[in-house]
């Protein structure tokens, strides 16, 4: 029988994972602000068409509409704001797992393959918030940049949340197999499936921003003499 046996001491990420919805709040309302500031995309549809438009270029587009449909009035069709605000949801949702795996290496009768797997896996989820918060911080910072400058940015950007996807499915990936068949493997999977189908909408959104304004970024460049 598998039993959760409750920390002794407060467990660092799941105390992050109680700021991410804070943390969200927070980016709306300076979402919210900065939109004033500038013109929407597709002025002619509400905020919540131009999620659904754009989410159409993600592997899960039900899934994207789902995670972002309530911030459309932060978006309000700023495609630097859709991006930022997937990202961000991307990692409170990779902090909510990385919390929860945590728990499951102190579950009672695990055997040794599944205890090693949870380990590998608190590390992979670890890493994937790590690079979720420069994502997002990277994206934050960029403000009004172009040129090169932009391309900079962004690249940082799509490198880090590559590499979230990556730690994701590599902790996936240590639970394949049919030793690896339990209740374990079965509630891990369901996690962080779901959080690393959040990333990969998240990373489609951001190379869509990327390739929209990266075109018209690097011609504002002056060419060198």
């Amino acid at each position: 029988m598998l039993s959760l046996i409750s920390p002794s001491r407060s467990n660092p990420l799941s105390n992050m994972a109680k700021y991410s919805g804070l943390y969200l709040l927070l980016l709306c309302f300076a979402l919210s602000l900065a939109s004033k500031a500038e013109p929407a995309v597709t002025r002619d549809s509400s905020p919540t068409d131009f999620i659904k438009s754009s989410c159409r270029s993600t592997r899960y587009p039900a899934l994207c509409v789902q995670c972002l449909s309530g911030y459309a009035n932060a978006i309000r069709g700023s495609e630097h704001h859709l991006a930022q605000v997937a990202l961000t949801v991307s990692l409170s949702q990779a902090r909510s797992a990385a919390a929860f795996v945590s728990k499951l290496v102190k579950v009672r009768g695990l055997k040794p393959r599944e205890y090693e797997a949870v380990k590998d896996c608190i590390d992979n989820m670890g890493d994937s918030v790590d690079r979720l918060g420069q994502s997002v911080k990277e994206l934050g910072h960029m403000g009004g940049t172009v040129g090169q400058d932009f391309v900079w940015h962004m690249s940082n950007v799509q490198t880090w949340a590559s590499a979230a996807l990556t730690d994701e499915n590599t902790c996936l990936d240590g639970f394949g197999g049919r030793q690896m068949e339990g209740n374990v493997k079965t509630v891990i999977r369901n996690r962080i499936v779901n959080v690393a189908r959040v990333t990969s909408n998240a990373l489609a959104l951001v190379n869509r921003f990327a390739a929209r304004h990266g075109a018209a970024a690097a011609a504002t460049e002056e060419p060198q003499v």
